[in-house]
């Protein structure tokens, strides 16, 4: 029997975590020998705790981020922490040049960063010494995102960048402002560091000064910044907001250390250096009597499962590789972990209650507050074996603001024995290692989608479908079987801004570090009642917010129809199939023809696209490429004839572009109109993006279609989502700030 839920985890497991040789062969023949692989390697200075290790992991109890289900025990040259923040930027080319290269060599491991910007002088600034105005820190983002390309276009695995910059920064309107267009800094997410006193002087209505060393560059309308913030948020879903005082008040190590940047997904506020080492339990395992009058998540095993996971977690501080020497040192000073959860909103519901509720919010609470007792505890013993983290101070330490409400047992072994960890919980993006898990709710995320259709390619080129279900609607399925849901099974879609909050808030007090948290608001909301969830995220004790409008810039996601007064039946969920057939050739066809000059190269290349009008929409039906360089002359052919038959299928061939600029030359690439291209392919796909935008198949650069008339959606209360850059389904949605693919995991954030 498998161990899996679904199918889809067994997916997961087989693309993502499974130990392979070079070649694809599989080493781990099962799951077990996944857990077997990585309890022995997280054990290795303690062999005797490779069967409890191995017991925390079995049945998807304990769910380690996915770098260390992949990497440990496999002794290849990789990183066990899943995101990095890098060091402070100084305000200098040489400084910040090696700051870049710094980030390269993080990322060639895959690991995620976050940076701030602030630190870099205004646009306009003068320059000492060489009688210049500065160009601001808005270009050298221009710099990274390239850089974040190239090293995901040379085979890493995509890369994530988060960007911050403060409120007072003479630039922050700029920033505030960037993703207006779409075709610039893709690579990252941006939050602004919203400071204590610039909330004071919104409430108040006051005037707010931008500065930067000192001086005062400009003076605006403390309440016209916030609803600039607020405006953009709520057009492009970005910037997001970071309460960057409550933050440093509340964290443990505020004697030490000062933060003004997170990772990616923001549920870790890190300081320089600093580095995120993530893990989740699965609370929708925990559950005993699911559905039934006495059911209760079960105390005993939350707390033994916890103790183990801190242990485990401790483990890979001393056994991960670091891409810097600095990350090490920083790391292993501080010794600080992440444990979160994940499956809360199944859980929630195996208990009756309604997610976004008085009494859902109350038990999170329960949940949290003993998992983080469980967790301190769990730290003091290991600081009783091991001996606290290098930069421990009892007084200071206790002294901070997540300290003080921590029940006086706690403190008073903290006071006593030290503590091994110098922070422990956070709550991650879970999107993928929760479909791993059987499908569970992802984080401290509702319910999504009930249930989808997801289509599987098989090995003959066939597809086939397979129904993708909730693992509490599974459950209750395999209960009840067609017993109509009750009335509180909520999703994302069907709850209230204000619902999405609460939750959040609920389970912020017991968290020390931060909570990665999408909330879903309607496309219709009006902006006051947008700017509202941002104020009551601010009031309600939140470190930062995150919010998702569906709109036609963002893209829409899988949604429940508006017009709908319940949730849907557990069997007509998120099923959307997409239809396309074969196009047949015209006589004629409206083309255009474009020269394309490689540096360096003795001969252009002539690309032509030519068009086919369906219902009215211009789209590309084939394409021609020549050059009289014969060396071209084989791959130009075949390229031809591959493109054009993809085009000629129909349905979103937009991947095409994607997939040409992404291919990378190992020989390097070439300059063409002030920008970098990474190889002669990239190019050529350019050209093609540049044929779409013009003839209106394409929104813009980089983002998907805007028209398809091929397209059709079976199911009439479901709105199309946009579909996966890597498995083309229609399954992407917003995941704790993130664009993911319920069908296969595939994450924007990677």
């Amino acid at each position: 029997m498998s161990r899996f839920a679904a199918p889809i985890a067994e997916s997961i497991w087989d693309m993502k975590y499974r130990f392979k040789q070079a070649d694809g062969t599989p080493i781990d023949q099962s799951v077990e020998d996944s857990w077997r692989r990585v309890a022995r390697a997280l054990s290795a200075r303690e062999p005797e705790r490779e069967g409890e290790f191995f017991e925390a992991l079995a049945d998807f109890k304990f769910l380690p981020a996915g770098r260390i289900l992949a990497g440990a025990g496999t002794e290849r040259n990789v990183t066990l922490f899943n995101c990095f923040v890098m060091g402070t930027i100084p305000d200098s080319m040489s400084g910040i040049f090696e700051n870049l290269r710094e980030a390269a060599l993080t990322m060639q491991q895959g690991g995620g960063i976050g940076y701030d910007f602030s630190t870099i002088r205004p646009k306009g600034a003068d320059v000492k010494g060489v009688a210049a105005d500065a160009s601001g820190p808005l270009s050298f983002m221009d710099v990274w995102d390239a850089m974040c390309r190239t090293i995901m276009s040379a085979g890493s695995r995509r890369g994530a960048m988060m960007a911050t910059m403060r409120c007072d920064h003479p630039d922050i309107e700029d920033f505030i402002a960037a993703k207006s267009d779409p075709a610039r800094l893709r690579m990252f997410n941006m939050s602004v560091l919203v400071t204590d006193p610039f909330m004071e002087a919104v409430k108040a209505d006051a005037s707010w000064d931008l500065v930067f060393d000192g001086k005062v560059y400009h003076t605006v309308e403390a309440r016209d910044l916030w609803n600039r913030i607020m405006q953009a948020t709520y057009d492009y879903a970005e910037p997001g907001v970071i309460f960057i005082d409550r933050i440093n008040k509340m964290n443990n190590l505020a004697y030490c250390e000062t933060i003004s940047a997170t990772n990616p997904c923001g549920e870790q506020p890190l300081p320089p250096y600093g580095a995120c080492l993530l893990g989740s339990i699965n609370l929708a395992r925990l559950v005993q009597a699911p559905f039934e009058e006495g059911a209760a998540l079960d105390g005993a095993a939350l707390g033994q499962l916890v103790r183990t996971a801190v242990r485990m977690m401790d483990n890979v501080v001393d056994e991960s590789r670091f891409p810097l020497e600095a990350q090490r040192q920083e790391a292993q000073a501080k010794r600080r972990i992440g444990l979160g959860v994940t499956g809360l909103a199944d859980a929630l519901l195996m208990l009756g209650l309604r997610y976004g509720s008085d009494g859902a919010a109350a038990q999170t609470e329960d949940w949290m507050r003993l998992i983080a007792r469980e967790a301190y505890l769990a730290s003091v013993e290991l600081a009783k074996e091991k001996g606290p983290f290098p930069l421990f101070d009892a007084e200071a330490f206790l002294a901070s603001g997540s300290l003080t409400h921590m029940d006086d047992d706690v403190r008073e072994a903290i006071r006593t024995h030290g503590i091994r960890n110098a922070l422990l919980t956070s709550i991650a993006p879970t999107g993928t290692i929760s479909l791993y898990a059987g499908n569970v709710s992802s984080g401290i995320e509702p319910v999504f989608a009930y249930a989808y259709t997801r289509k599987v390619l098989q090995k003959d080129g066939s597809r086939t479908e397979e129904e993708v279900v909730d693992y509490a609607v599974q459950m209750w399925r395999d209960k009840f079987g067609d017993r109509a849901l009750p009335d509180y099974f909520v999703n994302a879609q069907t709850l209230t801004p204000s619902e999405h909050v609460k939750m959040q808030a609920a389970a912020q007090k017991w968290v020390d570090s931060s909570i990665s948290k999408t909330i879903n608001v309607p496309e219709d909301i009006g902006f006051e009642a947008f700017k509202s969830v941002y104020l009551e995220a601010w009031d309600t004790g939140c470190k930062g917010c995150t919010t998702y409008r569906p709109n036609d810039v963002t893209g829409s996601v899988l949604s429940v129809s508006e017009t709908s007064e319940e949730a849907p039946e557990a069997d007509h969920g998120a099923d959307v199939i997409y239809m396309s057939e074969p196009l047949d050739r015209p006589s004629a066809l409206e083309g255009a023809t474009y020269k394309l000059r490689w540096p360096e190269s003795e001969h252009a290349i002539y690309i032509t696209i030519n068009d086919l009008v369906v219902n009215g929409h211009r789209r590309p039906f084939e394409v021609f490429i020549n050059s009289k360089n014969m060396e071209h002359f084989a791959w130009t052919v075949a390229l031809t004839r591959m493109i054009s038959a993809v085009f000629r299928r129909g349905g979103d061939v937009s991947f095409v572009v994607e997939e040409l600029k992404a291919v990378f030359d190992p020989r390097g690439g070439g300059w063409i109109g002030g920008r970098y291209v990474p190889s002669i392919l990239a190019a050529i796909g350019g050209v093609i993006e540049r044929h779409m935008i013009e003839t209106g198949f394409l929104a813009g650069e980089g983002m998907g279609l805007k028209s398809d008339p091929q397209s059709e959606v079976v199911n009439l209360g479901i709105r199309r989502g946009p579909a996966c850059p890597r498995c083309g389904q229609y399954e992407m949605r917003m995941v704790e700030g993130c664009m993911t693919c319920g069908a296969c995991g595939h994450s924007k954030c990677g």
